[in-house]
């Protein structure tokens, strides 16, 4: 069965690839630049902007699934750039599939498209929120709808939203976080119990085959329909950040900030950022202080039901892991 990945060279992507090829699928990724590594797996790549429907109509000529895991990340940037990316992006994909008659499609979300602040627990009933906070969520909450609006008879999609993706090739997440240790502007802000829900890579991976298998075997079951993705191990934000400073052999983190001074600072950082028109990101942003100052988990019956998703690799085990690669990148 031949596959396309869109985003196929990214943390996610790439994971998603090599569980492919290891389960014997033929494998097409779209990506805006080339990769030595998919090419050593025997992937062939297309190059390209996923609102440039042409090329990514390339990509897509011949496969029976997608993974639509391309987006555009992150808490800055234009608001047309995040629209282009993961709206657009995201529309070209389904019309694709629909125009190539391509019956399968599993979307890469977020939880942050429902968060709400309203603690932990909750299942996919959590609606929509009425305001964002950030590009990212706000767009991808619109291009979710958009995959499962488009669910029917001819395309079975379904969305899934992994929470904090961690564990070795983390080429976003991690280094950043070793960057501004290292450089002593890492904060927790408040007393940093607030529990998060993560997932480990491995795991995500798996989760979004797993989607696929019951897509092709029983597509009612999952199609239109989204599901929350993690460890299913809630576990104190503060202590998930000191265990990532350790697998990249840093000391904990020794300074706090109360919630209420960060949040403040981001909502005044951000209109003055936005005012004089400067395109860095600012240290702090709204979005980044309420994530990091509440408890954001959720109930992941869904997917434990309909997907027979079980987080295999646990934790410790993922943070014993990522310790070693991290030791092996650095000699």
């Amino acid at each position: 069965m031949k596959v396309l990945v869109t985003g196929g060279g990214g943390f996610l992507g790439f994971a998603i690839v090599e569980q492919l090829i290891a389960e014997g699928y033929e494998v097409v990724t779209y990506s805006r630049r080339y990769y030595a590594e998919l090419e050593t797996l025997g992937v062939t790549q297309f190059q390209g902007d996923i609102s440039d429907y042409e090329m990514l109509k390339k990509a897509l000529n011949g496969c029976e699934a997608v993974f639509h895991v391309a987006a555009k990340t992150g808490v800055w940037g234009s608001y047309a750039s995040f629209y282009q990316a993961n709206v657009t992006g995201t529309e070209n994909v389904i019309k694709g599939c629909i125009e190539l008659t391509i019956p399968y499609l599993v979307y890469t979300s977020s939880p942050s498209v429902v968060y709400d602040e309203g603690g932990g627990g909750a299942d996919e009933s959590l609606p929509y929120p009425e305001k964002f906070d950030a590009y990212y969520p706000a767009t991808k909450a619109i291009a979710e709808q958009v995959v499962l609006k488009a669910n029917s008879s001819l395309l079975a999609t379904c969305s899934l939203r992994p929470h904090l993706i961690w564990g070795p090739k983390d080429t976003h997440y991690l280094p950043r976080l070793i960057d501004r240790r290292r450089k002593g502007k890492l904060w927790t802000l408040g007393h940093g119990n607030y529990l998060v829900d993560t997932i480990y890579i491995d795991n995500a991976a798996r989760a979004h085959l797993q989607a696929l298998e019951v897509m092709r075997r029983t597509p009612g079951i999952v199609g239109g329909k989204t599901y929350f993705l993690s460890q299913d191990d809630p576990i104190p934000v503060r202590e998930f950040i000191d265990g990532l400073l350790d697998a990249g052999g840093l000391p904990p983190v020794d300074k706090s900030i109360h919630p209420k001074v960060a949040r403040a600072a981001g909502w005044l950082l951000e209109r003055i950022f936005r005012w004089f028109k400067i395109k860095s990101e600012p240290p702090v942003t709204t979005f980044v202080a309420k994530q990091l100052s509440s408890p954001h988990w959720y109930d992941i019956s869904a997917a434990k039901r309909d997907l027979g998703y079980v987080p295999t690799i646990s934790i410790k085990e993922g943070m014993k892991r990522l310790k070693a690669w991290v030791g092996e990148a650095n000699h």
